[in-house]
């Protein structure tokens, strides 16, 4: 695992872009097609922004979406659906192929059965991600299962992660956090070859010290990166201020 600690948020975003960028292009000029996981949230703005300015030709990309809430409406400003439309969809001349979660399917068992074959027909190049104030990964709340192999899993929303998706303004109460969502599991991010985190923001802190620098635990999931050796995590100073080693 590397750690790059950047001077501002900006810098941030636009180092660990440029990171993907570079081994995006690197897996199109080896098989003339890329894999990648798109996440979202406030962490990913300015990344994702840096990202789409770029020249990748992404006719030959094949994205996935890293986790979805449960029976919310496209059309609220929470759904990640949305907001990947929003913010990279629209920005791009076309992906390869786009796979969203359709967290209003009628048969959610089914829509994970659908994404789960489709990702694990293209081995990922590139895994973009974040880490959350309770230290999960993707949807992947502690005690996070570190062993199931099902690609998507059904999950549980634990407390602190509805409270970071209100605090954040993306509810207008609490109660109107959805309690659960399809998420991307542990052992199928860690398949990915490279994955590049992008973590700004003091309340951010804590989490990204127990992560990083304490013992792989369930309690901690976003640890478990410590185990593959080409994560490379951006942080802005905030995000880093309780870290005691360091890069």
């Amino acid at each position: 695992m590397q750690i790059h600690i950047h001077d501002s948020t900006d810098s941030m975003a636009r180092s660990a872009a440029a990171e993907g960028i570079a081994a995006i292009k690197a897996s199109l000029a080896a098989r003339g097609e890329a894999n990648v996981i798109l996440a979202t949230g406030a962490s990913q703005f300015g990344m994702l922004e840096a990202l789409m300015e770029s020249d990748i030709d992404w006719g030959k990309v094949r994205a996935f979406h890293l986790d979805e809430y449960i029976g919310l409406p496209l059309s609220h400003p929470a759904s990640f659906r949305r907001y990947l439309k929003e913010r990279v969809i629209s920005k791009v001349p076309g992906f390869k192929q786009f796979v969203l979660i359709d967290g209003e399917a009628a048969d959610i068992d089914a829509e994970i059965a659908r994404i789960s074959a489709l990702i694990s027909s293209h081995p990922i190049d590139v895994c973009f991600a974040g880490i959350g104030e309770n230290g999960h990964l993707a949807f992947n709340d502690p005690p996070a299962d570190f062993d199931t192999t099902a690609p998507y899993i059904n999950v549980e929303l634990d407390a602190a992660c509805r409270q970071q998706q209100f605090g954040e303004g993306w509810f207008e109460t609490l109660d109107a956090v959805p309690h659960r969502a399809v998420s991307m599991s542990v052992r199928q991010i860690l398949k990915s070859k490279t994955i590049i985190l992008t973590v700004p923001d003091a309340r951010k802190a804590e989490a990204v010290a127990r992560c990083l620098e304490g013992p792989v635990d369930k309690m901690a999931p976003a640890s478990i990166l410590q185990t593959h050796g080409a994560t490379s995590v951006h942080l802005d100073p905030a995000a880093a201020s309780c870290l005691i080693r360091g890069v």
